[in-house]
């Protein structure tokens, strides 16, 4: 299994995998093993990759079997959702600190394809990602909707910390958070 940031040759797989796990998309036998709620198109992947290092991958011989994606708080204000989160970010202390857009990054959606879950692949997806964004920011935040149990579940084996719980739209979430100076607890990379 290679981990590693994405290129833009890899956007097709991505885009594959995205589909397949969107909550838009997803067959509905598979929605309780979890999904992704942030769509991607080809463009958007495109900035997220060349102007955010955004972009983790997980690869089997040359097959995407899982991405995780994190950016600045600038990239994600264009969806709603985000720019209701920037405005929060106020109201968010973790680590002892007031969060704000210069010492936090939004981390996710990330995906995993179904044979490739509880086989380690989740932990080293994050630990490469974390490396690459630590660089930049002190604290990862994420948000993660209450019905989707695995994704909580995989994030709290990660030991990531519940800063607040919020709505959006209807939907009960929960934000997130993580010291990027630590290692990722279960990587093996």
């Amino acid at each position: 299994m290679e981990y590693r940031l994405a290129t833009l040759a890899d956007i097709p797989q991505i885009e594959k995998l995205q589909q397949k796990y969107h909550i838009n998309s997803i067959a509905e036998e598979d929605r309780a093993d979890g999904f992704v709620t942030t769509y991607f198109n080809a463009v958007r992947l495109q900035s997220l990759i060349e102007d955010e290092a955004g972009v983790a991958i997980a690869l089997d011989g040359d097959k995407v079997v899982g991405y995780a994606t994190a950016a600045s708080w600038q990239f994600w204000a264009q969806w709603p959702l985000f720019q209701v989160m920037i405005d929060d970010l106020q109201n968010m202390v973790y680590l002892g600190r007031q969060l704000n857009t210069e010492n936090s990054y939004q981390y996710g959606p990330v995906a995993v394809d179904k044979e490739y879950r509880s086989t380690g692949v989740f932990p080293n997806l994050f630990e490469t990602s974390r490396r690459e964004m630590s660089q930049r920011y002190p604290v990862l935040v994420t948000f993660i909707n209450t019905i989707n149990g695995r994704s909580l579940r995989a994030h709290e084996k990660l030991q990531l910390d519940i800063i607040k719980p919020f709505k959006f739209q209807g939907n009960n979430l929960v934000a997130l958070g993580y010291d990027t100076s630590k290692r990722t607890p279960g990587s093996t990379i």
